[in-house]
C-alpha cells in the first residue's frame, strides 16, 4: 500500500501538490476568531442575577458570549431552523436541493436551505451579498467549523450573535430586553418567540407585525406538541401567552458600580460580590431619604457596605436617584470630600496605642488658641475637662485639636499615610491642626476600608493565637473572582494594637444615636455598633460610618457640587440612613475583648488616669498594655484642712494633731472655671484660713486672651472702635483682683473677673494680681 502511494505521488506530483495546497487552504480558511464585535459590559450579583449592563461601543445590545444554552431554547431553535443539526456535517444536502428547486420554480428566493452552522458562518461574514457563490463559500466554511468546534459550541455561537430585531443581538440580550429575565427562566412560549425572531428580524419585531410573529410562534409550538416535546395542556397555555410589545429597559440596580467596572473590564461579563437583595433594599432606603433631603436642596447620597471578614463589597450605591442637573451620574464613593470629624477615631486609637492616654483620661476643653487657629466645639460651649472617650463619642473639637497637638501633627499624618488615604496629597503643615476637624479630604471607599481593617484586626487577633496579619489594611473588592490575601501571621501589630482598637470601639459604641433611636441600649436585641459621624465646615458634607464584627456601613450625604446647606449634619442627615441599612443586616456579636494585650489596673474614677495614692475613688479597668507607662493621676492632691474641713491650714496656723489630711480633686483654674458649670458636684479646694501663711498655689489663669497673640479691635458701622474684653479664671472667684496694663493700674474685679479696655495699637503686657499676691501675665499686640 505504501509503495503504491509512493508510486502515485511520483507520477502525479502536480496533483498531489495541488491537493496538499487545497488541504492547507481548507485548514486555514476559517478565521481563528469568528466574531470580533464589541460587546456590552455586563455585571451580575454574587448569585448571578443581572445588576446592569452598558451598551456595546457600536450601539448594539450584545452581551458577552456564553457557552451554555437553555434547554428550551435549544429545542425550539433546532426544531425551527435546523431539525437535523446534530446529525449533518455542517450542511444538509436535502434541504439545499429543496430550496434550490423551489427557488428556481418560483423565480425568486422563496426558502433557504442553510443549516445553523451555515448561518453562524454568514453572521460572521457581515455584509456579504447572498449569492450562490457566497452560499458555496459558506458551505465550505461550515464544514470546516464542524471539524473545529462541537455542535454545542456552534449553537452557542449562533445564540450569542443572532439578530433579534432593532439593536438587540444575541439570546441573553433579547431575553432581558423582551421578557425582562434570564433566558433560563423563559417559558416555552417565550423561548419559541425568540427562536423565530432571527429568521426575519427586520420584518418581525416585538410590538410590530404581531400577526406574523404570532403565526410563526404558534406554528413552532404546534410542532413541539406533535413531536411530544410538550403536552397538550402546556401547548394550550403557551399559545394563550401574549407577545412582548416594547423592549424593557435593562436593570439599573448598581449603575455606578457598572460605570467603575466598565473602565477596566469593558465588554466583559463580570460577576460581582454584591448581594442583590441587599443592594435593592439599600437603593430603596436611599431613594426614600433622598425624597426628604431634596426638600432642603440636599441632592446626593452615597452608601457602601463591606463584609469585614471577606472584605467584599455587598452594596454599592454611588449616588441618589437625583436629576442630571444635580449630577446623578457622578459616583461619589471614590470622590474626595472634606472629612469633618470622621478621622477622630484614628487619632484616639493612635494615642491609646502609643500610651499617650487611657480611655477616660481627662482632656482640657477650654478656649484654645494656636497661632491664628482657634478651634470651637459645635455647640460653642466648653466642658473644662472631659474624658477622652467622651470627647470622641461626643465629637468635641477642642479636645481633639489639643490631643493632636500633644500627639504631634507630623506623627499622626504619617500614620494616616499608612492607611493609604489617597486624597491626602499635601504635607502635614498644609493641613495644620485642622486636619482632625475636616481640614483634609478623603473618600467613602478609603474610609470604609480602614474601618473594616480595624475591625478585621480585632477579629483575626481573637481567632488566632493573638496574632496579626501583615496585609490587614488591604483594598476591598467588588469582583467575585478576586479573593483577599491578608498576608502572613505575625506577632507584630500592623499599625494599631488590638486593645487600642477595642477600646476605641467601646467609646464609639456609646455615640448618641439619631432622633427616634435614642433608647437603643434598653432593647436586648438591639445591634451594638461602633459608629462615628462627621460634618464638614460650611455644612457641605455629612458622614456616618459604623462597624460591627461582620459589617462596615459608610454613608455620605451632601451636594456633589459642594454647596452647603443648613441641617446638613452627620447626626441628622447621614446617621438615619446608616441605621436603616444596619437594620437590613444580620445581628452581629460584639467584638471579643483582646485580654492578651490588656491588663487590669486601678483607675482614678474622676480623672481617668492610673490611680495615685491620693485618689480616693478608684475602679478596676482593663487598659491597653501601652497605657501602663502613662503617669498617675495629676489632679489629686493631699489637702491639709482644719477640723471643720472648711479651710486649708498648715503648721503656721494650726497644731499638727488638729490638721485633717484629705485627698482632693483639683483642676487648673481655667479648666475648673468651665468644669464646675457642667459638674455641680465639683468642689473647689477650700481657701487658706486667713491666719495661715505659705499659700503659694497658682490660682489665676487667663481665659481671654489665653495666649500671646495679635488682636484686631473691630469697629462699629459709625467707625467707633470696640473695647477689648479681658477675662480670667480664679480658683477663688470672690477674691479681689487688680488689673494693670503695662504696669499702669486700670481696674479691679471681684466675683466676675472681666474688664473692658481700649488699648492703643502696639505691644502691651496685661498683669493681674490678687490680694494674696498671686500674679499672672499675658502679652498681646493690638493691630490697626
Amino acid at each position: 500500500m505504501r509503495k503504491r502511494l509512493e508510486h502515485y505521488i511520483k507520477h502525479n506530483k502536480i496533483k498531489f501538490i495541488g491537493f496538499v495546497v487545497l488541504l492547507i487552504a481548507y485548514y486555514f480558511c476559517l478565521p481563528k476568531q469568528l466574531f470580533k464585535d464589541p460587546t456590552a459590559t455586563v455585571i451580575t450579583s454574587s448569585n448571578h442575577q443581572l445588576l446592569g449592563a452598558k451598551i456595546a461601543d457600536d450601539g448594539q445590545w450584545r452581551f458577552p458570549p456564553k457557552d451554555s444554552i437553555p434547554e428550551k431554547f435549544r429545542t425550539c431553535i433546532t426544531l425551527f431552523e435546523d431539525e437535523y443539526f446534530y446529525k449533518h456535517p455542517g450542511f444538509n444536502p436535502i434541504s439545499i436541493f429543496k430550496a434550490f428547486r423551489d427557488n428556481i420554480s418560483s423565480g425568486k428566493v422563496k426558502r433557504g436551505g442553510s443549516t445553523l452552522t451555515q448561518q453562524v458562518i454568514r453572521l460572521s461574514r457581515k455584509g456579504k451579498s447572498r449569492t450562490y457563490w457566497e452560499k458555496f463559500k459558506e458551505l465550505i466554511l461550515a464544514t470546516r467549523l464542524e471539524f473545529r468546534a462541537s455542535k454545542d459550541e456552534i449553537l452557542a455561537h449562533y445564540c450569542n450573535n443572532a439578530p433579534f430585531g432593532g439593536n438587540v443581538v444575541g439570546l441573553e440580550a433579547a431575553s432581558w430586553r423582551y421578557f425582562n429575565r434570564t433566558p433560563y427562566d423563559l417559558s416555552w412560549a417565550e423561548s419559541a418567540t425568540l427562536a423565530v425572531l432571527p429568521n426575519a428580524p427586520s420584518l418581525i419585531y416585538p410590538g410590530k407585525n404581531q400577526n406574523q410573529l404570532l403565526t410563526k410562534r404558534n406554528r413552532l409550538l404546534k410542532k413541539l406538541l406533535q413531536k411530544h416535546i410538550i403536552d397538550s395542556l402546556t401547548y394550550k397555555l403557551a399559545i394563550a401567552e401574549n407577545l412582548p410589545q416594547t423592549p424593557y429597559p435593562l436593570p439599573e440596580i448598581a449603575p455606578h458600580l457598572l460605570q467603575k467596572i466598565a473602565k477596566t473590564h469593558s465588554g466583559e461579563h463580570i460577576k460581582t460580590t454584591l448581594d442583590i437583595d441587599l443592594q435593592t433594599r439599600v437603593n430603596a432606603i436611599v431613594k426614600e431619604h433622598y425624597k426628604q433631603l431634596q426638600q432642603n436642596q440636599i441632592n446626593n447620597i452615597a452608601v457602601l457596605v463591606l463584609d469585614v471578614k471577606t472584605r467584599q463589597v455587598l452594596s454599592y450605591v454611588g449616588n441618589s436617584p437625583t436629576t442630571k442637573k444635580h449630577q446623578k451620574d457622578v459616583d461619589i464613593i471614590d470622590k474626595p470630600r472634606s472629612t469633618g470629624s470622621i478621622l477622630k477615631p484614628f487619632l484616639y486609637t493612635a494615642m491609646l496605642d502609643s500610651g499617650e492616654i487611657l480611655p477616660h483620661t481627662l482632656i482640657a476643653d477650654i478656649p484654645t488658641q494656636y497661632g491664628n487657629y482657634s478651634p470651637k466645639n459645635f455647640d460653642k460651649a466648653y466642658d473644662g475637662a472631659v474624658a477622652a472617650s467622651k470627647a470622641l463619642s461626643r465629637s468635641l473639637n477642642v479636645p481633639s485639636v489639643r490631643m493632636l497637638k500633644n500627639y504631634g501633627l507630623e506623627r499622626f499624618f504619617q500614620q494616616l499615610k499608612q492607611l493609604h488615604l489617597k486624597d491626602l496629597s499635601q504635607n502635614a503643615n498644609h493641613y495644620g491642626l485642622s486636619l482632625i476637624l475636616g481640614g483634609a479630604e478623603s473618600n467613602l471607599w478609603d474610609l470604609c476600608k480602614n474601618y473594616a481593617a480595624l475591625s478585621s484586626t480585632l477579629n483575626h487577633f481573637s481567632e488566632t493565637s493573638s496574632e496579626y496579619f501583615s496585609n490587614e489594611f488591604c483594598e476591598p473588592t467588588f469582583l467575585a473572582s478576586k479573593s483577599i490575601d491578608f498576608g502572613k501571621k505575625t506577632k507584630e501589630k500592623t499599625l494599631f494594637d488590638a486593645a487600642s482598637i477595642y477600646l476605641t470601639y467601646e467609646s464609639l459604641k456609646n455615640v448618641n444615636r439619631p432622633e427616634g433611636d435614642e433608647n437603643w441600649e434598653f432593647f436586648d436585641d438591639s445591634k451594638q455598633i461602633a459608629w462615628k459621624t462627621g460634618t464638614s465646615f460650611g455644612y457641605r458634607d455629612a458622614w456616618a460610618i459604623g462597624t460591627t464584627k461582620d459589617y462596615v456601613v459608610g454613608v455620605w450625604v451632601g451636594n456633589a457640587d459642594g454647596e452647603g446647606r443648613p441641617g446638613l449634619i452627620g447626626i441628622h442627615a447621614a446617621a438615619p440612613i446608616l441605621f436603616n441599612v444596619f437594620d437590613l443586616l444580620p445581628k452581629s456579636e460584639w467584638f471579643t475583648k483582646p485580654f492578651d494585650e490588656m491588663q487590669e489596673v486601678n483607675i482614678c474614677s474622676l480623672s481617668g488616669y492610673r490611680a495615685s495614692q491620693n485618689c480616693n475613688q478608684t475602679q478596676p479597668m482593663y487598659i491597653q498594655l501601652a497605657g501602663l507607662k502613662t503617669k498617675p493621676c495629676p489632679y489629686h492632691i493631699m489637702a491639709h484642712l482644719d477640723i471643720s474641713e472648711s479651710f486649708q491650714v498648715n503648721s503656721s496656723c494650726e497644731s499638727v494633731e488638729n490638721i485633717i489630711h484629705k485627698p482632693w480633686f483639683v483642676l487648673p483654674p481655667l479648666m475648673a472655671y468651665y468644669y464646675k458649670t457642667k459638674n455641680p458636684f465639683y468642689k473647689p479646694l477650700p481657701k487658706y484660713r486667713t491666719d495661715c501663711f505659705g499659700n503659694t498655689m497658682t490660682s489665676i489663669q487667663f481665659i481671654y486672651p489665653n495666649q500671646d497673640k495679635n488682636i484686631f479691635l473691630p469697629k462699629d458701622f459709625d467707625g467707633t472702635t470696640n473695647e477689648l474684653i479681658l477675662q480670667i479664671a480664679h480658683s477663688e472667684p470672690e477674691t479681689t483682683v487688680f488689673w494693670y496694663i503695662d504696669q499702669e493700674f486700670v481696674g479691679v474685679t471681684k466675683d466676675i473677673h472681666e474688664l473692658a479696655i481700649k488699648p492703643m495699637p502696639g505691644e502691651h503686657t496685661i498683669t493681674v494680681i490678687d490680694v494674696f499676691g498671686n500674679e499672672s501675665k499675658q502679652h498681646i499686640e493690638i493691630l490697626k
